[in-house]
């Protein structure tokens, strides 16, 4: 058993929410060690995530149960209680593009990223090599039009093989069913490369260049039905000029793809983000 838990709560605001929850903690025994909360004024929601400690060691299922019966159904409450300890699975796919993917297995094999890599999946073989150099199973899955939905169906199988918390598309170039979106709801975080909402589609660095951006950057989200409009949780940027060319840009935005994704994946595996209808609220 574990010492440690993280709390994570959403409801209509109302008087008295922090009060009930940490209330219900002292009645038995944890300590706070970091709260964060948030009112959200348009939607009339509160958000809270509480890292609490007990001195003696807990069942965090007891604690759900409890907590589900004297705090949460009466607030009426999205919530969940998770075990810190627990590093989630996470399984990764990728195209031919690598960046993403490298940076995520050095991470996670530094110990730098709180999660751990269980599988990667891919429709081209191009980094079998490297993923299993780093001893984690490679699955090669090739799509195309006639074999989508069987590629899909293979790629549920591996999920729940793999006992994956968490699927991550680092630069994986093929649109997902609408199905499968709503399954992976929240659970699937893809990266695109550019500053959501412009330069959609293919070489959007390019786009940029003719355009004269002055900004580029990257953005992570959840994966929907609805291509590249999930809610956004992390995005980086840096300012460029009228010197840098495509290639420039092109380089500079693979930089900064592999920050936002990995600050993605680390906020949601340590259970900092909420979801708020189409937005996200990400507690630091």
């Amino acid at each position: 058993m574990n010492n440690d838990l993280v709390l994570t709560l959403s409801c209509v605001d109302r008087p008295g929410i922090v009060a009930a929850v940490a209330g219900f903690l002292a009645d038995r025994g944890f300590t706070i060690r970091d709260s964060q909360q948030f009112g959200d004024d348009d939607t009339g929601l509160f958000f809270l995530r509480i890292h609490a400690a007990s001195e003696d060691p807990i069942s965090v299922a007891t604690i759900r149960e409890e907590f589900a019966a004297a705090v949460a159904h009466p607030l009426e409450a999205e919530w969940a209680i998770q075990d810190p300890s627990h590093r989630q699975r996470a399984l990764v796919m990728v195209s031919k593009q690598g960046h993403c993917l490298n940076d995520l297995l050095h991470r996670s094999r530094t110990g730098s990223l709180p999660a751990e890599i269980v599988a990667v999946v891919s429709n081209h073989e191009d980094f079998r090599e490297l993923v299993e150099w780093h001893g984690i199973e490679f699955h090669h899955v090739p799509v195309t039009g006639e074999t989508k939905e069987q590629a899909e169906d293979e790629l549920r199988k591996l999920i729940a093989a793999h006992d994956a918390d968490l699927v991550v598309l680092a630069r994986y170039m093929q649109i997902l069913s609408d199905t499968l979106c709503r399954e992976l709801a929240g659970r699937a975080i893809n990266i695109h490369h550019s500053l959501l909402p412009s330069f959609k589609g293919a070489r959007p660095y390019y786009q940029a260049h003719a355009r004269g951006v002055k900004v580029i950057g990257a953005t992570a989200h959840y994966v929907t039905a609805e291509l590249d409009e999930g809610p956004i949780i992390e995005q980086d940027f840096t300012r460029v000029d009228h010197s840098s060319s495509a290639v420039d840009l092109t380089a500079t935005g693979r930089d900064l793809e592999a920050l936002a994704l990995a600050r993605a994946v680390t906020a949601h595996a340590e259970y900092r983000v909420l979801l708020n209808g189409s937005r996200t609220v990400v507690f630091r």
